[in-house]
């Protein structure tokens, strides 16, 4: 009894076990008067409450407090969503016995532990105090782009490839299923895994996939997780500033401007969602790492952080985990991070090996070097980052210079800088942000496509990230007095030289930039007079209003205009969810009027689209592609396609039938077609398309076999996203209709047989000729998933050894 008596853990084990009676009993007395999923949630929630008051009574003995009582809760959900997640694996990739499976939870019990008692124990109020009031700052800026332009987050990729696919996820999700990285009716765009972007991996992401399906509107939703994002940005920030020795005021004045500036706003937060999403995570990592390395904390909590950094599947983030890495192991030694890099290191094969692996088929081969000068800045533009209406002369996407400030990073971050207290700096504390911020300025400048990091302006967040903490150490020392004539000289002049780079990259904007510059100096003025950081937040939100004023949407990338309601949207194409659907169209070819008004895709859709209408089609949005296919029917990344695709449907191979296809839609500004070729008809005409309809049923309507060629299919079923089962006699080929993508596997009877792919990327089986029937099984896992997985519980071993002492 004393030794139990003495146990932290011991005790948690025995408040466990009384909190699961304490369920039961609410739960067996609710359900006698309430629905049993409302009396399960119920009971649950009176079994939360009493484990908080037994772990805080007699686990942790520590007073009850708010912060604790709000985190407690949310630490028992999030571990259970990994626990969730534990068994979803244990049976969908292990084949573990659904009954056996819940067995898994028992490894948890130590990091549970660990997680209740930092929840119950740890961390200071004030320093959450002030987290919060920067998160309630952030999505307070956040929602102001909402108020110019209501589809700011959803333009570019977002609207063409991420939003519809995560409302696809989200609805997978809801249903109870899980297609672990394929979508076969996306084709080119369905290989997730490989896409690695989609984060399938992240927890946190696949709760947000899930939001956007029950919100129903894309551009809602893409409002709701961007803003999300960019709080946990902010907020990230905001510890990483603190962990550094800069002050609460200071701090929050740099994690405020960092979400806003103008690379995070008008291009990861409008278009490239999985780099905010990568990018938010990196502070946190970063934060957990000092937090770790120079106080002692569990090894659980930097690993957890990296991994959702990691399984975010944003290659920048991942690179900008790196460089923090190598900036510790300069500050540090490379010793006391050998055991918790070796930990996140086991976690990269599950989320970038499927990527490598399917560079084989895809477009990309990933060994890339050379400089188009797309997206590449000059130093000039890198240090020009408080002119409000800056717009870098940088090579973009169709012009030679940019239409929103890119580069910006604050309003005050250049004209302070003769006003700080330099000598005060603790250098030592922040020689970690010096290296990410020479390595990340280094990036900036360097050619455009380096292997798989293309367009340097890319690296300039992880820039103003490290520039962020070093201008919040020095910003806490307040602002010197001394020789002001001389102060205010130097910083009359930085705002001048910034205002003639600005006219100089675009002389007609030259009213916007002397707006600007009153602007800023104004606020400087009244900065140093009186308090200076209530100025510094007002500035920002100011400086951001002005922005999106002149600039409401970025012209850079490519505006879609796609429909949102995603219900009216599937009522539009409802005729189009029976089969899989080639189009034949380019966007191009669209007038932009239709684009403009969102006619154009009552008929036609490009990118991810059709997955959020339901509708199987080839047409998707894929940074990978698939070669073969790509070469067959010109397929791009967003699915448009050339007039020759539609003669390539009908060739020798009959690709429409071995696609299964049920309706082809034909621009006719692209193509025009006057008559349906045998088996088909016209079922729909008028001044934009033309539709093409099978006339006979498909064959095998249950499965993906589309051509059998000395083979007798008896039945064909499928069984999810990842494989089928055909029963069959006789020996030959069957193609299916699902694109080769690496990771399939077909066995007859439990022996392996052959795999390859026809000329257009179709998966083909051969069936041996000592083979003459049984049943063929054909499934699908993303490279190396197994092995990814056991090294990523590899790595939570260790780290969770690592934290043995701080248990104690």
């Amino acid at each position: 009894m004393r030794r139990i008596e003495d146990s932290q853990l011991c005790r948690f084990a025995l408040v466990g076990g009384a909190n699961t009676a304490v369920h039961w009993a609410a739960y067996l007395g609710l359900w006698l008067l309430l629905p049993y999923l409302l009396a399960h949630v119920l009971a649950t929630a009176v079994a939360t409450l009493c484990s908080y008051a037994l772990h805080c009574r007699f686990t942790f003995r520590v007073p009850p407090t708010g912060r604790s009582l709000l985190l407690f809760p949310l630490t028992s959900l999030a571990l259970l969503v990994v626990s969730t997640a534990a068994v979803a694996l244990a049976v969908s990739v292990y084949g573990i016995d659904p009954r056996l499976a819940p067995l898994v939870g028992f490894a948890l019990v130590p990091v549970t532990f660990l997680a209740s008692r930092a929840a119950l124990t740890r961390g200071e109020i004030g320093e959450w105090r002030g987290a919060a009031g920067v998160a309630l700052a952030t999505a307070a800026l956040g929602t102001v782009p909402l108020l110019v332009n209501p589809s700011f987050y959803f333009t570019d990729d977002s609207a063409a490839q991420f939003l519809p696919m995560w409302h696809r996820l989200g609805e997978r999700l809801l249903a109870g299923q899980w297609s672990l990285g394929l979508e076969p009716d996306s084709w080119m765009g369905g290989n997730l895994a490989a896409e690695s972007l989609f984060g399938i991996w992240n927890p946190v992401h696949l709760l947000d996939y899930v939001l956007v399906a029950l919100i129903g509107d894309l551009a809602v939703a893409a409002a709701v997780v961007k803003i999300q994002f960019l709080v946990l940005l902010a907020v990230g920030t905001f510890l990483l500033c603190r962990g550094c020795g800069a002050k609460p005021a200071a701090a929050s004045a740099m994690s405020v401007a960092l979400p806003v500036s103008g690379f995070v706003l008008y291009f990861e937060a409008a278009s490239w969602a999985g780099g905010l999403m990568g990018l938010a995570w990196v502070p946190w990592a970063w934060w957990a790492l000092r937090r770790h390395v120079a106080e002692g904390a569990p090894a659980l909590l930097p690993f957890a952080l990296c991994y959702l950094c990691v399984s975010a599947g944003d290659p920048y983030a991942l690179l900008a985990l790196c460089l923090v890495f190598a900036g510790w192991a300069v500050e540090f030694g490379p010793r006391r991070l050998l055991g918790i890099g070796v930990a996140v290191a086991a976690c990269l094969p599950l989320v970038f090996w499927p990527v490598l692996a399917t560079s084989s088929v895809g477009w990309r081969s990933g060994r890339e070097l050379f400089n188009s000068g797309l997206l590449v800045p000059g130093v000039g533009d890198l240090l020009n980052a408080s002119t409000p209406g800056f717009l870098p002369q940088i090579l973009s996407f169709g012009d030679y210079r940019m239409t929103v400030p890119a580069t910006f990073l604050a309003w005050f971050a250049v004209p302070l800088l003769p006003w700080l207290d330099w000598r005060a700096v603790s250098w030592r504390r922040c020689r970690t942000a010096l290296v990410v911020a020479c390595c990340s300025a280094l990036l900036c400048l360097g050619p455009s496509n380096v292997w798989m990091f293309r367009w340097p302006l890319r690296h300039v967040a992880l820039l103003h990230l490290a520039l962020a903490v070093l201008l919040a150490v020095a910003l806490s020392a307040g602002a010197r007095r001394d020789r002001v004539r001389a102060r205010a000289a130097a910083s009359g002049a930085l705002l001048l030289v910034g205002g003639y780079l600005a006219v100089a990259a675009w002389p007609a904007q030259a009213p916007k930039h002397v707006i600007g510059l009153v602007l800023v100096a104004g606020l400087l003025v009244c900065a140093l007079r009186t308090r200076l950081f209530v100025v510094l937040h007002l500035g920002t939100a100011l400086v951001l209003g002005l922005q999106l004023l002149w600039f409401p949407v970025n012209a850079d990338v490519a505006d879609y205009r796609f429909p949102t309601d995603v219900a009216a949207l599937r009522a539009q194409h409802g005729a189009s969810r029976g089969g899989t659907v080639v189009q034949i169209a380019a966007r191009e070819a669209i007038p932009p009027e239709r684009i403009a008004d969102r006619s154009a895709w009552s008929e036609l859709l490009l990118g991810n689209m059709p997955a959020a209408a339901g509708v199987p089609s080839l047409v998707s949005y894929t940074g990978i592609g698939h070669e073969a296919l790509h070469r067959t029917l010109c397929l791009n990344y967003f699915g448009a396609t050339c007039p020759q695709a539609y003669d390539r449907l009908w060739g020798p191979d009959r690709l429409a039938d071995q696609l299964k296809a049920t309706r082809v839609v034909v621009q006719r500004r692209l193509r025009e077609v006057t008559e349906a070729p045998p088996g088909w008809r016209v079922s729909h005409r008028d001044a934009d398309v033309v539709v093409l309809a099978r006339t006979t049923p498909v064959p095998w309507p249950h499965g993906r076999v589309s051509t059998a060629r000395g083979v007798r299919v008896i039945d064909d079923a499928q069984r999810g996203a990842r494989g089928e089962t055909v029963r069959f006699t006789g020996h030959g080929e069957l193609v299916f209709a699902r694109l080769f993508w690496p990771g399939y596997r077909a066995t007859v009877d439990g022996r392996p047989v052959p795999v390859s792919a026809t000329d257009a990327g179709l998966l083909t089986v051969r069936i041996p000729r000592d083979v003459d029937g049984g049943v063929l099984s054909v499934t699908w896992a993303p490279p190396g998933v197994r092995v990814g997985l056991l090294l990523v519980a590899t790595g939570a071993l260790t780290a969770l050894v690592l934290s043995r002492r701080w248990g104690r």
